[in-house]
């Protein structure tokens, strides 16, 4: 019974293995865009999924205890809550961690080159509009994929 509680490594061990794999994790995530989960093909989605179980083995080393588990539960916890402060007090490390809104409509104009550096389509682009309620790039101002994955619209009538 005791095996369950006893720590195969010392406990920094797993704070370092933790932190060393969220921020590598995080950075990965990063490069691959903006896209929210629900916004997510089908690759990329199966490509999250692999990278959790990947790196699991990198964080517990091996060791299978529920201290050690929990103290993975928890360095993840605080790194997270710490990053969250970090991008609330810092414009440079929110724009490091979470990256930049990108124009993708200007006065119903697609922007191609946005477009491909964020890796979408033009279909995938009007499938974003149509979930806004437009049917027309025409109709659009302005249309900005935001760093969160969300796609803000302001319609030329509206301005008016």
């Amino acid at each position: 019974m005791s095996a369950l509680w006893t720590l195969s490594f010392p406990w920094w061990h797993f704070v370092l293995r933790a932190s060393v794999v969220y921020v590598a994790v995080l950075l990965l995530l990063r490069l691959g865009g903006k896209r929210q989960i629900g916004q997510m093909g089908a690759g990329e989605f199966v490509a999250i999924l692999l990278i959790s179980n990947a790196v699991q083995n990198a964080m517990n080393g091996g060791d299978n205890s529920i201290t050690g588990g929990m103290i993975l539960a928890s360095v993840l916890v605080v790194l997270s809550v710490l990053f969250a402060y970090l991008t609330y007090k810092s414009k440079r490390m929110s724009t490091l961690i979470e990256g930049r809104p990108t124009i993708l409509v200007h006065n119903g104009e697609i922007l191609h080159t946005h477009l491909e550096k964020e890796l979408l389509n033009p279909h995938e682009l009007r499938i974003m509009l149509r979930h806004q309620g437009i049917h027309d790039p025409a109709e659009v101002a302005e249309a900005v994929l935001e760093s969160d994955g969300q796609l803000s619209v302001i319609k030329k009538s509206e301005l008016r």
